[in-house]
């Protein structure tokens, strides 16, 4: 399956998609390789281009970020969403046997890079700035996690909301970890 349509897939009809990732032969690799390189680079791309070139205007002045402060943050932006996915998938898999699921570390980063799609794909209105709150629409991304755990980790669906719960107050904490990371280091986030 193609990464577009398994981005439309996975966002439109995840109830019907998350049996067929769960199928689907992929490997770690293979989700890193060719899911998450493309579409983490989304909100990096983009908060890059919105923040040095498009600016964000505050009472009728445009303040843009340096080139350089832009160009460092996208890659710090890039790579920690690998980190990302890798630390919540550890946390997912780990948790797995708490919520009567079955560890699979390769259920754990489809289901973490997968349900991950929404929030990575609002990262394009970051190129305008003054739509940057769009991003909110990103939270859907909760529920295809939601939608995903019983049938990836296996946990039965009545456990599934809080163990969805759990997870979030995870990313939650590791969010803020990566953005005060991010903002020690070039001062800048997306």
């Amino acid at each position: 399956m193609s990464l577009v349509d398994r981005a439309k897939a996975i966002v439109l009809s995840p109830n019907s998609e998350w049996p067929v990732i769960d199928r689907d032969p992929e490997n770690v690799r293979d989700v890193f390789v060719n899911y998450v390189a493309v579409l983490a680079a989304i909100p990096a791309i983009c908060g890059f281009v919105g923040t040095v070139f498009v600016g964000i205007s505050v009472m009728g002045a445009t303040y843009r970020v340096s080139f350089m402060s832009g160009l460092i943050s996208a890659i710090i932006t890039y790579v920690l969403a690998f980190v990302g996915v890798y630390v919540m998938a550890l946390i997912v898999d780990a948790l797995a046997p708490s919520f009567n699921g079955s560890k699979n570390m390769n259920s754990a980063v489809k289901l973490v890079a997968y349900s991950a799609t929404a929030s990575w794909l609002v990262g394009v209105f970051a190129l305008i700035p003054a739509l940057s709150f769009l991003g909110i629409l990103g939270l859907y991304s909760l529920y295809l996690l939601y939608a995903g755990i019983p049938v990836m980790m296996k946990s039965p669906r009545e456990k599934s909301l809080v163990y969805t719960i759990v997870v979030i107050i995870v990313a939650i904490v590791i969010a803020l970890i990566i953005g005060f990371i991010q903002t020690r280091i070039v001062g800048v986030t997306y």
